[in-house]
C-alpha cells in the first residue's frame, strides 16, 4: 500500500551558517540509501526573486540548475550529495511566493477576497511543496527553511509548516539545527542558547522533533540530558554534530547515531536495509589520501571585513576535492586575491614576491566572476601560467579573460578586451551576445543570462574530447558576454583551440592549448563545478588535478 507522502522541516537555531544545508543534504541522502524516493527543496526567506541579482560576498555562491533556474548554494549541496540533478520547483523564496501571490490578486484569482498572509501565503507555499513533490513522485520531502528561528523573515514559512503538521500530524516533522559554543575563557560547552532557540520554536506552536547539535567537538551524555530535560524531547532524539574534516563524513556520523533509524520510527515508515557501500568507500579513500597538490584559487569575492568567505566559491572548491579524493590525492587551496598581481593596489615589492610565489603552485585557477576589479591582476597570473607552463583552469570569466591574454600578448592586440570592461576597445574579442544588448539597455539583469543546460560539441583529438570520453557534453551556464566571432580565425591560426562549441559552431565553449604547447591550458565558457559529484567528479576538474600531480612530480 502507497504509503501517505512524509514531510521533514530543516530549520536553524542559534546563528546562521550553522549548518542546515549540509544537514539536509545528509538526512536525504541516508533516507534515499535505504531505499526511499526523497525530494530536497530550499526556501529562502529573502523578497529577491531568485538567487542571481545577489552579491556573493553577501550571499555566497549562486548555484544555477539544468532549468537556469539561479538558486542558493544549498541545492548544490543537495545535487552533489544525492548525486542527481533537481528541478527548479525544489526551490523557492518568498520574493517568488509574494509575487505569485500578487499578481493572482491583481488577476482578480481570489475574488476579491481580502488577501492577508495567513491564510494565502501560507496555502502559496503549500502549493509549491506539493507541485515539487509531484514532479519528482517522491516518499519523502526534506524542506530547508532559510535563516535562524526568530527572524521575522521566515515567519511564515515556519506558520506553513505549523499548518501542514496541524493537517498531517503523523506525516510531519521537525529537525532544529543548533550551534552550542565552547568559550574558551570558559571551557564548558553551553546548551542555554540552543535551549533558547528551542523556546522560540514552540513561540511559533512548533515542537521540534529532533535536534542536530552543531559544535567543535562531540557532545557529551551530560549535555545531551541537558538538552533533552530542557525541550522535552528523549535524549536519543538529540544528535552530535562535531565539526569534522570532511562534509562527506556527516551522513556517515548520522548513521552511526542512528538518525535515518530514528526518522522513519517517528513517520511510521518501515525501516528498508540501508546502502552507503560507495559512499563509505569515497570517504575512506579521501581519508588514506596523503599526496598533497596545492591550488591557487585567483578571485575576488574572498574577503568579507577580516574574514574569507570561501563559500562564494564552493562548487569549485568541492570540484577540486571530489577529482582529488577519485585519484588518490588531497588538495590545498590557497586564496589569492587578483589585486595582487597589479601594480598600485600590491607596491612594488609586494607585486614581485606574490609572482614569485606562483611558481610554488601546481596548478591555479581563475573562477567566473564579474565587472571590472582584479580583473587586470588575473590576466597577469593567467599570463604567466602560459609562459610558465603551469596547469591553468579557466572558468567562465576566466576563459574569456585567458582569450583577451591571448589575443593580447600572442595576437599583439594590445588594446583587447572584453566590452564588458572597456566598451571602447578597439578589439572586443569578448563581447556581449546580441540578444542580451536590448535587456541591458531596459536593464532588465535578472534571470536574463544565458542560463542552465546547454550542449557542446567537443573536437577530437582535444585535451576536452579526451576528457570527457564523448563528443559531446552537456554543461550548465551562467553569462551575457561570448568570445567575439570575428576574431575567432585569427585566435585559432595563432595557435588557440576552440575544443567545444555549440551545436551550429557559433558559441566558444571550451578554449585550450595542445598539448605540445602546454601540459593543460584550458577555460570554459560554462561552469562545469556545477555537474560534479563525489561520486562522479567532473571530467575536466579530473584532468586538471592529473596535470597538477604531473608538474608536482
Amino acid at each position: 500500500m502507497k504509503h501517505q507522502h512524509k514531510y521533514i522541516f530543516v530549520i536553524g537555531g542559534v546563528m546562521s551558517g550553522v549548518g542546515k544545508g549540509v544537514t539536509a543534504s545528509s538526512i536525504a541522502k541516508i533516507l534515499k540509501a535505504r531505499g526511499f524516493k526523497v525530494n530536497p527543496l530550499k526556501i529562502d526567506p529573502y523578497l529577491n526573486v531568485d538567487a542571481g541579482t545577489m552579491n556573493p560576498i553577501e550571499h555566497g555562491e549562486v548555484f544555477v540548475l539544468d532549468s537556469g533556474l539561479e538558486t542558493d548554494q544549498d541545492m548544490g549541496n543537495y545535487e552533489r550529495f544525492l548525486d542527481q540533478s533537481l528541478p527548479p520547483e525544489n526551490y523557492m523564496t518568498s520574493g517568488m511566493v509574494y509575487k505569485y501571490v500578487i499578481d493572482k490578486e491583481r488577476a482578480l484569482g481570489y475574488g476579491g477576497r481580502c488577501v492577508d498572509p495567513v491564510p494565502y501565503i501560507c496555502e502559496e507555499i503549500h502549493r509549491r511543496i506539493e507541485v515539487s513533490r509531484r514532479k519528482t513522485n517522491s516518499d519523502i520531502s526534506i524542506i530547508e527553511i532559510g535563516g535562524t528561528v526568530g527572524e521575522f523573515q521566515n515567519e511564515m514559512f515556519i506558520e506553513a509548516a505549523r499548518m501542514l503538521k496541524l493537517k498531517n500530524p503523523n506525516s510531519v516533522l521537525f529537525v532544529l539545527v543548533s550551534y552550542l559554543p565552547t568559550p574558551n575563557k570558559i571551557g564548558e560547552m553551553k546548551t542555554k542558547p540552543t535551549q533558547y532557540a528551542v523556546r522560540s520554536l514552540n513561540s511559533y506552536g512548533v515542537h521540534p522533533d529532533i535536534i542536530v547539535a552543531r559544535s567543535d567537538r562531540p557532545l557529551d551524555q551530560k549535555r545531551k540530558e541537558k538538552i533533552a530535560f530542557a525541550s522535552n524531547i528523549p535524549t536519543d532524539h538529540i544528535i552530535s554534530a562535531p565539526d569534522v574534516e570532511s562534509i562527506y563524513d556527516i551522513p556517515l556520523n548520522f548513521e552511526k547515531d542512528g538518525l535515518s533509524e530514528t526518522l522513519l520510527s517517528l513517520l511510521k515508515l518501515k525501516a528498508k536495509a540501508t546502502d552507503l557501500k560507495d559512499w563509505r568507500q569515497m570517504v575512506a579513500k579521501g581519508e588514506r589520501a596523503k599526496d598533497t597538490i596545492r591550488i591557487g584559487l585567483v578571485g575576488k569575492y574572498f574577503r568579507t571585513g577580516d574574514f574569507v568567505l570561501s563559500d562564494v566559491y564552493i562548487s569549485v572548491i568541492e570540484s577540486l576535492k571530489h577529482s582529488a579524493t577519485a585519484l588518490g590525492k588531497k588538495v590545498k587551496i590557497d586564496w589569492l586575491d587578483s589585486g595582487d598581481y597589479e601594480l598600485g593596489v600590491a607596491s612594488p615589492t609586494e607585486f614581485k614576491e606574490h609572482f614569485k610565489n606562483l611558481a610554488n603552485y601546481h596548478g591555479l585557477l581563475v573562477p567566473g566572476g564579474f565587472g571590472e576589479r582584479g580583473v587586470e591582476g588575473k590576466i597577469k597570473v593567467i599570463e604567466y601560467a602560459r609562459q610558465n607552463k603551469i596547469p591553468y583552469f579557466g572558468l567562465c570569466y576566466g576563459m574569456q579573460l585567458a582569450v583577451i591574454e591571448y589575443a593580447r600578448h600572442v595576437l599583439g592586440l594590445s588594446d583587447a578586451h572584453t566590452t564588458e570592461i572597456n566598451p571602447d576597445t578597439k578589439h572586443p574579442v569578448i563581447d556581449i551576445m546580441p540578444e542580451q544588448k536590448k535587456l541591458m539597455t531596459e536593464k532588465n539583469y535578472g534571470a536574463t543570462m544565458r542560463l542552465g543546460a546547454y550542449p557542446t560539441l567537443l573536437r577530437k583529438g582535444t585535451i576536452a574530447c579526451d576528457s570527457y570520453k564523448a563528443g559531446q557534453a552537456n554543461e550548465r551556464h551562467r553569462h551575457r558576454f561570448e568570445v567575439n566571432p570575428e576574431y575567432i580565425e585569427s585566435l585559432e591560426k595563432a595557435g588557440l583551440i576552440f575544443s567545444g562549441k555549440s551545436p551550429d559552431g557559433v558559441l566558444m565553449e571550451i578554449a585550450e592549448l595542445p598539448k605540445t604547447k602546454h601540459p593543460f591550458f584550458v577555460g570554459t565558457q560554462f561552469h562545469p563545478e556545477f555537474k560534479s559529484t563525489p561520486l562522479h567528479p567532473h571530467p575536466l576538474f579530473s584532468a586538471f588535478v592529473k596535470a597538477a600531480t604531473q608538474r608536482k612530480k
